[in-house]
C-alpha cells in the first residue's frame, strides 16, 4: 500500500515567493496587459515552478494552482473546470486505465517474450522483436513512458543480464546498451504513429479541433504510417551499423 508524501516546505519556498512577486509586480505591467492577465501569469508561473520543485506530486501542484485561481476572483469556476467535460481528456484517462492493465495484468510481458521467442535467435532480430512489442501495444498504451518502462525495458534488462551485458561491469556493450538504444528510438517512432500512443497526442487533436482541423484516428494513421514504417524499419538497422553489439548471435533468446 503506498503511503503519502509529506508537503516539503524548503521548496514549497521558491513557487510562493515568486508568485508573490510577480503578483505585487502587477502596477508595473505593460499598459496593454489587463490586471487579470497578469495575476494568471503569476499564478502560472508559480504553479510551474512547483511543477519543477515539487514541493508535493504535480497532481496537488495543479489542483492547488487551479484552487488560487478561483479563490482570488482571476477566472470563474466555470471557466476553470471546463476541461473537465472535455472528451480528449477524458480519452486520455481512459486510455490510460487500459495502458495500466497492459502494465499489471503482464500481458504486455507476455506478447514481449512471444516476439522474443519467433524473432530473437540474432541480437538484430532481438532488436526487431522489441519494436514489435511496442508497435502492437502502442495504439492501445498512451504513454510511451509505460510502454518503455513498464514492457519493453523488463524484457531488456533480463536479455542483458542472461548475456552478461552489465554497465556496472563495463559490459554494457555485449548487448544491452544497442538494445535499449534501439527501443528508445524505435519508442519514439510509435509513439508518433497513432494517435492514442502518446497522451501528448490527444492534445494536439483537441488543439486541431478548436482550429476547425478535425483528425480522425484513421486520418492520423494513414498520415503517420509511411514515415513510421520506415523509421521503424531503418532504426534497427543503423543503430547495428553505428553501434553494434559484441554480441551478434542469441540462439538461447
Amino acid at each position: 500500500m503506498s503511503h503519502l508524501n509529506p508537503v516539503n516546505y524548503r521548496k514549497l519556498i521558491w513557487p510562493l515567493s515568486c508568485g508573490l512577486i510577480l503578483w505585487l509586480a502587477a502596477p508595473l505591467r505593460p499598459s496593454d496587459l489587463s490586471l487579470l492577465g497578469w495575476q494568471m501569469l503569476a499564478i502560472f508561473v508559480s504553479t510551474i515552478i512547483g511543477c519543477i520543485t515539487q514541493p508535493l506530486p504535480i497532481a496537488g501542484v495543479a489542483i492547488i494552482g487551479l484552487t488560487c485561481c478561483v479563490l482570488l476572483g482571476v477566472t470563474p469556476i466555470d471557466t476553470a473546470i471546463a476541461g473537465f467535460g472535455d472528451s480528449t481528456v477524458w480519452m486520455i484517462a481512459m486510455a490510460y486505465f487500459l495502458s495500466c492493465g497492459f502494465v499489471k495484468t503482464g500481458l504486455g510481458r507476455r506478447v514481449a517474450l512471444v516476439f522474443v521467442k519467433c524473432f530473437g535467435k540474432r541480437t538484430l532480430g532481438l532488436a526487431y522483436a522489441l519494436i514489435g512489442v511496442d508497435l502492437v501495444t502502442s495504439p492501445a498504451t498512451p504513454s510511451n513512458t509505460a510502454r518503455a518502462g513498464g514492457i519493453v525495458f523488463p524484457i531488456i534488462e533480463s536479455l542483458a543480464k542472461a548475456y552478461g551485458s552489465d554497465p556496472q561491469e563495463g559490459t554494457q556493450r555485449k548487448i544491452g546498451a544497442f538494445l535499449m538504444m534501439t527501443a528508445f528510438h524505435g519508442n519514439i517512432a510509435t509513439s508518433g504513429l497513432f494517435m492514442t500512443a502518446m497522451a501528448p497526442n490527444l492534445v494536439a487533436v483537441a488543439l486541431a479541433a478548436a482550429l476547425h482541423v478535425h483528425i480522425t484516428w484513421t486520418g492520423w494513421l494513414l498520415a503517420a504510417l509511411l514515415p513510421g514504417l520506415i523509421s521503424l524499419i531503418c532504426v534497427p538497422a543503423i543503430i547495428y551499423k553505428l553501434y553494434p553489439p559484441e554480441i551478434k548471435d542469441t540462439p538461447n533468446a
